[in-house]
């Protein structure tokens, strides 16, 4: 071990990382060469590719390493808030129109097809503006931008690094959720945690809101694929593990590390469009409904987190800052309102971190904690976090059970498949209120309001 290991938990959450090989991998990879600081896990932990989900680590920015492991195949996978600035009371009769909605104008499921007629010079400029390519062509405006994160474009050099596979594999997955746990939710405030928070986001008890999680589709998968060959073939840079090949990485200053990095980012704004163009159908879905015509003042971006991804950060490391290339596998960003980076209302309540729950129970939406840095590497959890596998999953439930439990709770569902709807019921999950608690008692984000379902949708 080149760094101790730390891992962000309840006794249950401990117990249920240790039926599966999620401590195991965290431990390798704190062996890895370059690491500074610790490995960390947060508390929706469970076994990943090379990575386990919920996984944090650091490397020095001269002598570390990026790991295709590390950030996973659905890179840049993320999750929007959006507020619709209407009451629960009022949209309970078109809840089921507005799922109805959604289902058939974004698409959901493995290899499903989103926008059409998307050109392969389109897929470029995508992927080397993000959601500029969105506001040029007035999907979305340029205050939507400032509520995400890297106000949804990275710097990306030439789309070179991205073989054309990938490309080709994106060019009908703009506006799609895709499959596995990615989802769409209509939900409503049930319980402000945080009045000054809130009141300054802008939401309210009874607001209904919409929530989706979705990333980089078929092309971001396709990138991962392409640079885990491409190490296996050893070029010059290639650092192999010796307990784990599925942490084989490349020295950050590697020609093979450059290209990937570059393609990851690529990927990461092909993610960052799709999401972007999943609130610009919400907008046009709501106005429909509610005849407010072109009117959409009150649907709002509250922000848009991302997953899955390794960036160039400054941390806190043994007391001092340094620059580092941070992967955070299945963990978010959460940078405390004392981060610079930082701008407008964030300023003052912290980064919001988005936290879907099961699609039973709730979902949280929380800020980062001051001091945060020191404590996580001004990272939170991303989700609840699974409990046993889709697998397994499918073994203990059924459709008729998973769909009838939803029902009787009053939430609409609809789903890509039957098989997918079971692979994702709620049992299959930690307990959202135990990950939350842990975050909050470990000061690393803080609850602002806890979200119930009204209706679901599901890869």
């Amino acid at each position: 071990m080149n760094v101790p290991a730390e891992v962000f938990a309840s006794d249950a959450i401990m117990e249920a990382a240790k039926r599966d090989s999620s401590l195991n991998q965290l431990l390798n990879i704190t062996s890895l060469p370059g690491i500074v600081g610790r490995a960390i896990a947060m508390p929706d932990i469970h076994q990943g590719y090379g990575f386990p989900i919920g996984g944090v680590a650091l490397f020095d920015s001269d002598e570390g390493l990026v790991s295709p492991g590390g950030v996973g195949y659905d890179i840049n996978c993320g999750v929007i808030l959006i507020r619709t600035g209407l009451d629960a009371n009022a949209v309970s009769p078109h809840v089921k129109e507005i799922v109805d909605s959604l289902f058939r104008e974004i698409p959901v499921g493995f290899n499903k097809a989103g926008l059409r007629d998307i050109s392969h010079r389109d897929i470029e400029q995508i992927c080397l503006s993000g959601v500029r390519w969105s506001i040029d062509r007035g999907y979305i405006n340029e205050e939507d931008s400032l509520k995400m994160e890297d106000q949804g474009s990275l710097l990306v050099e030439g789309a070179s690094a991205i073989s054309e596979r990938a490309k080709a594999r994106g060019l009908n997955q703009l506006l799609s959720i895709g499959s596995g746990n990615h989802f769409i939710e209509i939900q409503k405030v049930e319980k402000i945690l945080d009045n000054s928070a809130a009141s300054k986001l802008g939401l309210f008890e009874g607001e209904v809101m919409v929530m989706a999680h979705t990333g980089s589709r078929g092309l971001g998968h396709q990138v991962a694929t392409d640079y885990l060959k491409a190490l296996s073939e050893r070029p010059e840079g290639t650092i192999m593990h010796p307990e784990d090949s599925q942490l084989m990485s490349a020295h950050i200053k590697s020609r093979i590390a450059h290209d990937y990095l570059e393609a990851m980012n690529g990927a990461a704004n092909f993610a960052f469009a799709n999401r972007s163009l999943i609130l610009w159908k919400v907008r046009q879905i709501f106005s429909r409904v509610f005849g407010t015509g072109n009117d959409n003042s009150s649907i709002q971006l509250v922000y848009a987190i991302s997953h899955n991804m390794a960036k160039i950060e400054d941390h806190i490391i043994d007391g001092k800052r340094q620059k580092v290339i941070i992967h955070r596998k299945g963990a978010t960003r959460a940078f405390s309102s004392e981060n610079p980076l930082l701008q407008g209302i964030f300023k003052e309540t912290g980064q919001p971190v988005i936290v879907p729950g099961d699609m039973g129970t709730a979902s949280y939406l929380l800020t980062a904690s001051k001091g945060n840095d020191a404590i996580s590497f001004e990272s939170s959890c991303h989700g609840a976090g699974r409990t046993m596998s889709r697998h397994q999953a499918t073994s203990r439930f059924s459709y008729a059970e998973v769909s009838g439990n939803l029902q009787s709770m009053g939430i609409d569902v609809r789903s890509a498949t039957k098989k997918g709807l079971v692979e994702e019921a709620p049992g299959s999950y930690k307990d959202i209120e135990d990950v939350v608690e842990v975050i909050s008692k470990s000061e690393i984000s803080k609850p602002t309001c806890r979200l119930k379902p009204l209706g679901v949708i599901k890869g």
